[in-house]
């Protein structure tokens, strides 16, 4: 199991470290998709979206769900996490999605 470093706030003082088990659940789930409007922004309302989004698929499952409360715990609930961490996250997402998975469909 690799872990990644990202920074949370400008200033570089805040961090949280990211799994491959964080990834694959954002992955499995398709949490990124449709997440920012037409802009691209990130902003703290996006990450409200995304908070909605996890709590959603919790309430419509049965039983518990390990990775995704795991996500919640350790990423998106963190107490570091704001609108500039999880702009980081998502860079990171893309970067790992793209370097592990971009050879099984190549076009």
């Amino acid at each position: 199991m690799k872990t990644y470093k990202i920074q949370t706030n400008v200033s570089g003082t805040r961090s949280i470290n990211i799994s491959d088990e964080h990834l694959e659940t954002i992955r499995k789930y398709s949490l990124f998709n449709n997440l920012t409007d037409s802009n691209g922004i990130i902003d703290e309302s996006v990450l409200d979206k995304l908070k909605l989004t996890i709590r959603s698929i919790l309430e419509g499952e049965e039983g518990t769900n390990k990775e995704l409360l795991d996500l919640c715990l350790d990423v998106v609930y963190n107490n570091n996490m704001k609108a500039f961490g999880l702009n980081q996250l998502v860079q990171l997402f893309i970067k790992w999605d793209t370097e592990n998975f971009s050879a099984e469909n190549p076009e």
